[in-house]
């Protein structure tokens, strides 16, 4: 009896797993379509840091591309930016299973960012310049003309809250753009999913994770306060992260006060 309620057990789970492959699948899909994101001999480099979302973007796009109706390349990319302890060896042999192009870039930004940012200030900002340009670089020289980066949509609502708490603009991430540099361009093909789902998947997939608190643990950033604060509303009212998220597909831009997307000396006749 606890033999078949085992293998009954191990049957539901991956039952769960496929549907929820599924689910996200399709999000990553319909972002995808939505957005304009990839388009027929398309060379796209996705970026893989070692973690949960990453590597989730990457089976979802190696996925797609085997159904797809149009052909486009994937090449995975990681940079080993020198932090202390890092396991160089975990991406190449997780890759080297899949049979895909990759390759990993060295460049010491720990050490740049550990000598300009004095001790106790937030490093995250500095840091993730210096490796968007590494990568922006790096696509270049390998003739990729999509940037893939795994953020989700819990990130692209988190962001929203930042720039308005922080920044006093209304910005979050676009699910596709082009690079300030105006040569690459930039895409997110997990916009659509939350953060649980792709949580909840990777898990499934036993990933060997590479912890993100390699350069130490910051724990006051501003970003895990927003984290908190909307897993709260979330709790106190569920569905409301999904409820901002789709109020950024819906902007009325003559309902705020920004002068430079409305004219506001326009009588209300001439609107």
């Amino acid at each position: 009896m606890r033999a078949s309620n085992a293998a009954g057990a191990v049957k539901a789970r991956s039952g769960t797993a496929k549907r929820l492959e599924a689910a996200l699948r399709g999000k990553v899909g319909k972002a995808i379509a939505d957005y304009s994101m990839i388009a027929d001999a398309d060379r796209v480099m996705v970026c893989l840091s070692g973690g949960k979302d990453s590597y989730v973007m990457l089976d979802m796009l190696l996925s797609l591309q085997r159904s797809a109706p149009v052909r486009f390349e994937l090449i995975a990319v990681n940079l080993d930016q020198k932090q202390p302890n890092f396991p160089k060896h975990v991406l190449p042999e997780w890759l080297d299973g899949l049979g895909i192009e990759f390759h990993v870039i060295e460049q010491d930004t720990y050490s740049v960012v550990k000598r300009v940012i004095p001790e106790g200030k937030t490093t995250c900002g500095l840091c993730s310049r210096l490796r968007r340009g590494a990568l922006y670089n790096f696509a270049g020289k390998i003739g990729a003309n999509k940037i893939a980066l795994g953020h989700h949509r819990d990130d692209i609502v988190e962001t929203l809250f930042l720039n308005m708490f922080h920044g006093g603009r209304l910005k979050a991430m676009s699910p596709r753009l082009l690079s300030d540099d105006g040569q690459n361009v930039v895409i997110r093909p997990l916009a659509y999913c939350a953060e649980s789902d792709i949580a909840r998947y990777a898990k499934t997939r036993r990933y060997p994770i590479i912890p993100c608190d390699l350069c130490g643990s910051q724990p006051n950033l501003q970003r895990v306060r927003i984290k908190k604060m909307l897993a709260e509303w979330e709790r106190e009212a569920p569905g409301r992260i999904e409820g901002i998220f789709r109020s950024l597909q819906n902007v009325v831009p003559a309902h705020l006060l920004d002068r430079a997307l409305w004219d506001f000396n326009k009588s209300v006749s001439d609107a």
